[in-house]
């Protein structure tokens, strides 16, 4: 575990030199991307959340792609189109946007969800289908994608099954006025980002990807998880619990976390930390609740306080 720690540090490291004082957020973005899962950002504009996405790229040797999501986009401007050619009489696939290794999907609210729905098979499949024919996407593979939590005037919420394929859900934030001070003086001269390099492979990354999913998991630490989950079920504010995909998710996110901090084993500190990501975004509270009561950050929390953390045990 050892090696995934150096690579995580050399990343995480790599990508401050773009983004300043958010290295929990940028935590949680590896995190997701060495769990092969996908990344939502909710946040105002100017934070820096196309800058997250390029700077994970650029330090990994990742093709990048952005895809501005409006209402006029057409599933096939995400996915690609078949264009015949005269020459050799046949139709040639052009790939989209899509088929890249780290995809940002910006402002993905804003697209009709015929064309949110493009992204679905690509999210949960890795592949694409145009004109009935199949192919696989580029390994690895993040979608990160964005949307403004304050303006809703002409946009499209993520169904229910699109939030569910999100591994985890950030936000940024403002920077802390010393953090934005240091942000002025580093683009003074030009944008960090832009003098990026790459400090793994994407095949180093690949291999941290199968390592990370042979880290330890205690049976104890599984029946909390699957524990934790099914009290958001139950919970009297909550109209629609997470699934067991939210198990899954925050299974496999724990694995990552530990990872990253040198251990080749989870703890359930490592579940508590990461709940909120990983399964906020998938709790649909009741509707006077939502009005009156308490969020789905809040419903975690409190569900995180009414399970008891279960006793140590060695491994074997």
């Amino acid at each position: 575990m050892t090696t995934i720690q150096s690579i995580g540090e050399r990343v995480i490291q790599n990508v401050e030199r773009a983004i300043v004082g958010k290295r929990g957020s940028v935590e949680l973005a590896l995190i997701a991307l060495l769990c092969r899962g996908h990344l939502l950002v909710e946040d105002v504009p100017g934070v820096g959340k196309t800058v997250l996405a390029k700077s994970l790229a650029r330090s990994m040797g990742c093709s990048f792609k952005r895809i501005q999501f409006t209402p006029d986009l057409l599933p096939s401007d995400v996915t690609g189109v078949s264009i015949y050619n005269q020459k050799t009489g046949e139709f040639e696939f052009r790939a989209g946007p899509i088929a890249a290794q780290i995809v940002l999907a910006d402002e993905i609210n804003r697209a009709t969800p015929r064309t949110q729905s493009a992204l679905l098979e690509a999210m949960e499949e890795r592949q694409l289908t145009v004109d009935g024919v199949t192919r696989a996407l580029p390994s690895p593979f993040l979608v990160m994608a964005t949307q403004n939590p304050i303006e809703y005037e002409g946009t499209f919420p993520l169904p229910e099954a699109q939030l569910d394929r999100f591994l985890v859900r950030i936000s940024l934030g403002y920077p802390s006025k010393d953090d934005e001070l240091t942000i002025l003086e580093r683009q003074r001269l030009g944008h960090p980002v832009d003098g990026l390099e790459p400090v793994v492979t994407s095949s180093d990354l690949i291999e941290v990807q199968r390592q990370v999913a042979d880290v330890y998991v205690d049976a104890l630490v599984r029946e909390y998880v699957v524990a934790l989950v099914g009290a958001t079920r139950r919970h009297p504010d909550v109209y629609l619990g997470a699934s067991p995909r939210g198990s899954l998710g925050l299974l496999r996110s724990a694995q990552a976390r530990s990872a990253l901090q040198g251990r080749d084993f989870v703890i359930p500190d490592d579940v508590k930390a990461l709940a909120e990501a990983v399964l906020a975004h998938r709790i649909i509270p009741k509707s006077a609740s939502s009005i009156r009561g308490p969020t789905s950050r809040q419903l975690v929390s409190e569900v995180l306080e009414s399970i008891p953390v279960p006793g140590a045990r060695l491994r074997r």
